[in-house]
This record gives structure tokens, sequence and C-alpha cells, in this order.
């Protein structure tokens, strides 16, 4: 073992092998210096270690999602994918529960799958992404039919799904 000092960080003491994906996770909610909370959430699409949203389709979530959400509820401060590519930490002031979370999460997807075209996509030419070669919205539109087909639960070891 090194001598390095590292911090523990809450989502690696997270037994992966035993949640159950779609769900929504509260992490935590930090209290800053004048009492402003910000909550961090984890929203699990896929089941970790059993697959992965690939890059293009991600991308895509990512940025529709983003826009999305900003108008269901108040306080995103930022909705970013995980490295492993099986979901998002979602970052917003206050304390938003995990139903209203969730709820804004299904509907989100819902307009993704439903109601969103390539035209409606924000963030996809080469003055506003870093990589706007990388998207699908075909690939986007099939892993959101594929989580809302198998609900999104409030609890990640229980798959009893939001309404």
């Amino acid at each position: 073992m090194s001598d390095v000092e590292l911090a523990e960080v809450e989502s690696f003491s997270l037994d992966h092998t035993r949640v159950l994906a779609p769900y929504v996770r509260l992490i935590g909610v930090s209290h800053g210096p004048r009492g402003d909370a910000i909550s961090n959430y984890d929203i699990r699409l896929v089941q970790p270690n059993a697959g992965e949203i690939p890059t293009a389709g991600l991308h895509t979530i990512e940025h529709t999602i983003a826009a999305l959400l900003r108008t269901r509820f108040e306080g995103l401060i930022d909705i970013s994918p995980f490295g492993c590519r099986t979901g998002f930490h979602l970052i917003a002031w206050g304390e938003p529960t995990p139903l209203e979370v969730a709820s804004a999460i299904k509907s989100s997807l819902e307009d993704l799958v439903e109601r969103v075209t390539w035209e409606d996509v924000p963030g996809t030419d080469d003055r506003s992404c870093g990589n706007y070669r990388d998207h699908s919205l075909h690939s986007a539109k099939e892993w959101s039919k594929q989580v809302l087909a198998q609900g999104i639960s409030l609890d990640a070891f229980d798959r009893s799904r939001i309404a």
C-alpha cells in the first residue's frame, strides 16, 4: 500500500453488486457556511457491471436531460454522467425529495423518447460542445425506453417503482 492519503468517497463504498437499477438515491445533503443546502443524487439508469450506455447515447441523454430537468424543478446545479456510464450525479440547491427528482427524471426521459428531435438536442456543434461529433439521439432514445420499461425505484436495493 502506498502512503498517498485519499479521502473516502461515498459512492466508492456503495456495494455496486447489491444495487438494483434503475433507481434514484439521495447520496447526501451538504450545508454551506450560510446554511445553504446542496443535495447530491445518484441517478442510476443501468445495472452496474452488467451493462453501460454507449458514450454517444449517454452524451445525448446528458445534454437533453440537463435542459429538460431545468423546466421541471428549480435548483438544478448540474447533472453529470458517471465515468462507468451507468448513470448520473445530480446536484441541486435545496432538498428536493427523491420522489420529486425521480418524477422529473421519468418525465424528462419520456419527453426524450416521445417528443425530442435532433433539432431539440442542445450543444451539438463545435461551438457549444467539446466533443460534438459523439452524439446519438437514436441510442439515447433506445436506452431511455429501456429505463422507462423497467421503472425507476426510490430504493437502490429494492425494485419498487414510482408511478
